[in-house]
């Protein structure tokens, strides 16, 4: 029996996604014609990735079984009164490699003071020694697929982790909290600040200028997560007070960021073009035609987004 799966994502990634998907739908067994221009009546499941524009209807679809995401983030789709069936989130293993390389890479920048070296040549032998990694206190902010991993791979290295969740969470050497007072108590011990948490309307601006003011003098912000969780005003006035000592930022509210933008400009931000992760195509085709063997023979899938916590 043929499964109709329809592919909704941006032009440039049928090629990119198209043959890893074939690959994979025939390594689970599946009979799957993939395309992007399905009758809409014969559509089972849509491969889903936020294009420009209005949200999709999938009304069109009328037997659609189930909706599976390409990325981890699913802010643009989870709201969507139209999509009456279930919605798998992308947890990836490249996509979850890619994160924790780049936290890593950051967060060991900033706690060796890296660009000091890099930016400053300036003759001067000026032995400033940084302390150990168990003297440097972490926090991370989301204890998801991607939060968890990188608060792991940090307390590997001997860091000081702290994470917050909104719901608790039991990680191995890591000081889990949850709740208000923990999210302060984050805030308030963390010289470096990660920030993987979804965007849901509680979380927008969770990094306002209350929260800047809570953390240390000197602190360092990196944010691979959502643009929208910081107020870019209040991170602005912070880094200008030197009460942040820099920021990196991965994510913004409008991308790609316009060129005149301040954060382009701002001598304590560093920009990157959102590049900490990307969903790859081979380990992404496995986890969703995983999901759709999954769901044919009548099981769970995995990664279903909770339509009420936004995640």
């Amino acid at each position: 029996m043929t499964i109709n799966v329809q592919f909704s994502a941006r032009p440039d990634s049928w090629d990119y996604f198209r043959e890893p998907l074939k690959t994979a739908f025939a390594g689970h067994g599946l009979n799957v014609a993939l395309s992007r221009d399905h009758d809409p009546a014969s559509v089972e499941y849509v491969v889903y990735a936020p294009q420009s524009g209005p949200q999709m209807d999938f009304r069109i679809f009328p037997n659609l079984r189930a909706v599976l995401g390409l990325w981890a983030g699913v802010e643009r789709i989870v709201n969507n009164a139209t999509l009456q069936v279930p919605l798998a989130r992308m947890v990836d293993s490249g996509l979850q490699e890619g994160m924790v390389e780049w936290v890593t890479g950051h967060t060991l920048r900033y706690h060796l003071n890296m660009d000091a070296q890099i930016t400053d040549q300036n003759g001067v032998w000026d032995r400033v020694y940084p302390p150990l990694a168990r003297h440097r206190q972490i926090g991370i902010l989301g204890l998801g697929a991607l939060g968890g991993a990188c608060a792991s791979a940090l307390a590997a290295l001997n860091f000081q982790v702290t994470g917050w969740s909104r719901s608790q969470k039991t990680l191995d050497n890591i000081r889990c909290l949850s709740g208000r007072d923990g999210l302060d108590e984050v805030l308030k011990t963390s010289e470096i600040l990660v920030l993987l948490l979804p965007l849901t309307a509680d979380t927008d601006r969770v990094i306002d200028a209350r929260a800047l003011a809570l953390m240390p003098k000197g602190s360092h912000i990196l944010n691979p997560g959502r643009g929208a969780l910081i107020d870019d005003d209040a991170l602005i006035a912070s880094l200008d007070s030197s009460h942040i000592a820099h920021a990196t930022l991965d994510v913004f509210r409008v991308e790609p960021l316009p060129a005149d933008h301040f954060f382009w400009h701002h001598p304590k931000v560093t920009v990157t073009p959102h590049l900490a992760s990307e969903t790859r195509a081979d380990t992404a085709a496995a986890v969703i035609a995983d999901n759709i063997q999954r769901h044919e023979a009548g099981q769970k899938m995995k990664f279903l987004v909770n339509r009420k916590s936004g995640y």
